[in-house]
């Protein structure tokens, strides 16, 4: 377990009693983990739904499940969202898209993506009904975090540092398969067969992100694959709305 405590302590902001002990190449190798640690932040915003179910309206308990997920992760999702669509805007070569991306400061556009973003993620999470909103809960954020695997096994570096960098040096197909039949049976799991069709345009999705982000920059950074977990967990939310809304819920 030691792997899965390195990617919990990489991919959120909570504090552990104890330093895992890190070797090289031991982000890269722990990403077969990311989906049990996207799982354990949905347990913890479905436990915080269910308390504050009885004491809010749904609409802000939702509100505050959008912040809390934005603070135990410490937002560096959306600062790949912000900078990837800064780098959008900017309009030139690679190597503008690279420096636009690099620079700390969020421009206007990164600002209305993060926006518009978390605005999507609120509402979908609002219109999912609430017999199955605690699956959803689960679901979203370790099929987001699948994607940051997906994004990063077998991808070329846009840079040679950077934690896109760092996260290709040890990540290879043991942690891709590992990362995706953990991610199947936690589909299969709450959503069923409706579970592994979302799962399935997910990565397809996120094929699409992968193979923009080889032809626009050479490769992925650490931006990009925030990026796509951003996007990620929006349309995993999104489709499971539709497939509600389908069904007549």
């Amino acid at each position: 377990m030691r792997l899965y405590f390195i990617a919990f302590q990489f991919l959120t902001i909570i504090p552990l009693p104890f330093t895992p002990r890190w070797r090289e190449n031991d982000l890269g190798r722990s990403m077969a983990f990311f989906p049990l640690v996207g799982l354990t932040i949905g347990g913890l915003l479905a436990g915080t739904d269910f308390l504050l179910g009885a004491y809010l309206p749904r609409s802000v308990a939702d509100l505050l499940l959008v912040a809390l997920l934005a603070g135990v992760t410490g937002a560096l999702h959306h600062d790949g969202l912000a900078d990837v669509c800064d780098g959008l805007a900017a309009r030139g070569p690679r190597e503008r898209f690279l420096e636009v991306m690099k620079d700390s400061r969020v421009g206007a556009v990164g600002v209305v993506g993060i926006v518009l973003g978390l605005l999507l993620k609120y509402q979908a999470l609002l219109a999912i009904p609430p017999e199955v909103k605690r699956q959803a809960l689960f679901f979203f954020p370790a099929v987001a975090r699948f994607a940051q695997v997906q994004m990063t096994v077998g991808s070329r570096r846009a840079r040679q540092d950077g934690l896109g960098a760092a996260c290709i040096a040890g990540a290879g197909g043991t942690q891709l398969l590992a990362a995706g039949a953990m991610t199947l049976a936690i589909a299969y799991l709450f959503f069923g067969i409706a579970g592994i069709g979302c799962w399935a345009v997910l990565s397809l999705f996120t094929a699409g992100v992968r193979a923009w982000s080889h032809r626009r920059l050479g490769g992925i950074t650490g931006d990009v694959i925030g990026c796509a977990s951003e996007l990620n967990e929006i349309a995993c939310l999104l489709i499971i709305v539709g497939m509600n809304k389908m069904q007549g819920n």
